[in-house]
């Protein structure tokens, strides 16, 4: 536990030396702090034996995050598709790892109407204005991201539901900034606290999950060693 605090307070200060960056205007340290938020985050996981799909999921972020440090719209294409494979890792997690009783069936099906409604409206706004060859991907990473963040909701339970929703929200922030949308001042520092608080909600809550899950077979164990 001492080395899985140790790690976890290197990604807070590296949290706070991104996001204060960020709100300062000051590039080079976010270019700097940046790409070691999410092999940070995955060293904790590993730490806390996190399954291997979260690992792989937050591995892909951090392609996705140096990926898009540049501005070139290939860049934008690699980077968007890292974290599609990210998401991908994630709705693994979800299936091998999570409960189908997370919540009830009525609570899942307003949850997948609200996130359905939200995509085709999302979609439907941003297109006009997306550049011709981005509104494809756009639309193909959307729907993978609403379905990570719906199966993150009903199958692992509120904080990894939560992840998901502001990791959808993160990647909205984008897509507006893309379609050339208003933007609230210091756009970027929102994007980022969004995203952090997403991965870091959803790597915590998984692995709270599944120590919650651990502790019965252990008290168990303990009583019949006894």
């Amino acid at each position: 536990m001492s080395h899985s605090r140790l790690v976890l307070g290197a990604f807070g200060l590296a949290v706070a030396v991104d996001l204060g960056s960020l709100a300062a205007g000051f590039d080079a340290g976010h270019a700097v702090a940046k790409p070691l938020l999410m092999p940070l985050l995955a060293l904790w996981a590993v730490l806390r034996r996190a399954p291997r799909p979260l690992v792989a999921a937050l591995l892909f972020g951090w392609g996705g995050d140096v990926l898009l440090l540049s501005d070139a719209e290939s860049a934008f294409l690699a980077g968007m598709g890292c974290f599609a494979a990210g998401h991908l890792c994630y709705l693994v997690l979800f299936w091998t790892h999570g409960s189908r009783y997370a919540v009830p069936r009525a609570r899942a099906g307003l949850l997948a109407l609200g996130y359905a409604t939200a995509l085709v409206t999302t979609v439907a706004l941003l297109w006009p204005d997306l550049p011709a060859d981005l509104r494809l991907p756009v639309a193909g990473y959307s729907l993978l991201l609403t379905a990570m963040a719906y199966r993150a909701a009903i199958r692992l339970g509120l904080f990894t539901g939560l992840g998901g929703a502001l990791f959808l929200l993160s990647d909205t922030l984008i897509a507006t900034g893309v379609a050339d949308w208003p933007q609230p001042p210091v756009p970027d520092f929102w994007i980022m606290l969004t995203y952090i608080a997403a991965q870091v909600l959803l790597a915590g809550g998984t692995i709270e999950a599944l120590n919650a899950r651990r502790a019965p077979a252990a008290t168990y164990g303990e009583m019949r060693a006894v």
